[in-house]
């Protein structure tokens, strides 16, 4: 399989799973905005901005962290690579170059998404926006996912577009855990309240688990829902989950056995997801979940850089070196 196929589909489905899970971001701050009736001038925006890593960015841009300027930067900014349009426009020019890879379905789903956003962009303004905009959005994710699921040979190919799914998928969740952890409560005597509930309902809401995690601890908790997110075996898009997955797909096409490896990338994903396979939440909440978290995106940063180097090293890099400080959307 060529280095430039290969590459273009593992982005292809990094971009898709980037521009859903950047819906996700906007969506929890809707959610949390309305369940807890902030008024304009207390909602929070700048932690959305904080956890992409790109403040300085968005401060040069737009200056101040207001609903209408996060929203457009995040929706439907092209100057920012990493905005749902961005995203889905960078995803659109992968699929292009392996037309003969992927299939109809595939191609067809991801213009008709692509043409979602950019009629918004041009007929509604960000603070219009709503709750069902983004819907739509993770939506036509999950119908493109559920096309390659169904419609693409389950070949080298494919296992690249999965990893590349699954990688996007653990960094966002960890992620959309840490705006929980940058909006913070105006009273410090409201945690554990009802008040501080509604917030953990909303983040396990933005990554479509409260249901099954209320099937698996009833009541919320923020250490039950952090332990849910980062470590749960069998959620589809808990971190722990994601590694295990990706593993295995890097695991078929190198072609070796999972407690071996043959290349930089295997060693450092194998490695980290050893570590959580033996972590627990109270380790996690004593170093602290924001320095756990920040730790656990830059070294999933440093397997995207290995699986770079593994098998794409003759192509054109496709996304931005991290700068130093906090983990960026990658």
């Amino acid at each position: 399989m060529l280095s430039r196929v290969a590459d273009a589909i593992y982005w292809m489905c990094r971009y898709i799973e980037r521009a859903e899970n950047v819906a996700r971001f906007i969506d929890v701050n809707l959610h949390l905005n309305l369940d807890l009736q902030e008024p304009a001038g207390r909602q929070q925006w700048a932690p959305l901005v904080t956890i992409t890593g790109d403040q300085a960015v968005f401060r040069e841009r737009y200056g101040e962290a207001s609903a209408e300027n996060v929203i457009r930067f995040l929706t439907f900014d092209r100057g920012y690579p990493n905005s749902i349009l961005a995203c889905l426009l960078s995803a659109r020019e992968n699929a292009r170059m392996v037309r003969e890879i992927i299939s109809s379905e595939m191609w067809e789903q991801l213009n008709r998404s692509f043409l979602m956003v950019t009629a918004a962009a041009q007929h509604t303004e960000p603070a219009a926006l709503s709750h069902e905009f983004f819907e739509r959005v993770k939506m036509a994710s999950h119908l493109f996912t559920g096309l390659t699921e169904a419609t693409m040979s389950h070949g080298e190919p494919w296992h690249f577009a999965q990893l590349g799914r699954l990688l996007e998928r653990a960094d966002k969740t960890s992620r959309i855990l840490d705006v929980k952890y940058f909006i913070l409560l105006p009273k410090i005597e409201y945690v554990g309240t009802p008040y501080d509930n509604i917030q953990w309902a909303a983040v396990l809401k933005s990554v479509s688990a409260l249901e099954m995690y209320r099937k698996q601890y009833r009541r919320i908790h923020p250490e039950q829902v952090a332990d849910f997110l980062l470590f749960d075996r069998s959620f589809p898009r808990a971190v722990r989950y994601c590694l295990s997955r990706a593993q295995a797909c890097l695991c078929a096409i190198s072609g070796s056995q999972p407690d071996v490896f043959c290349n930089e990338a295997e060693r450092r994903l194998g490695r980290l997801r050893s570590e959580l396979d033996y972590a627990d939440i109270q380790e996690v909440f004593r170093i602290g979940m924001h320095e756990y978290i920040d730790r656990l995106q830059t070294r999933l940063n440093e397997v995207g850089a290995a699986i770079a180097g593994a098998f794409f090293v003759a192509c054109e890099p496709r996304h931005r070196p991290a700068p130093a400080g906090r983990s960026p959307l990658q």
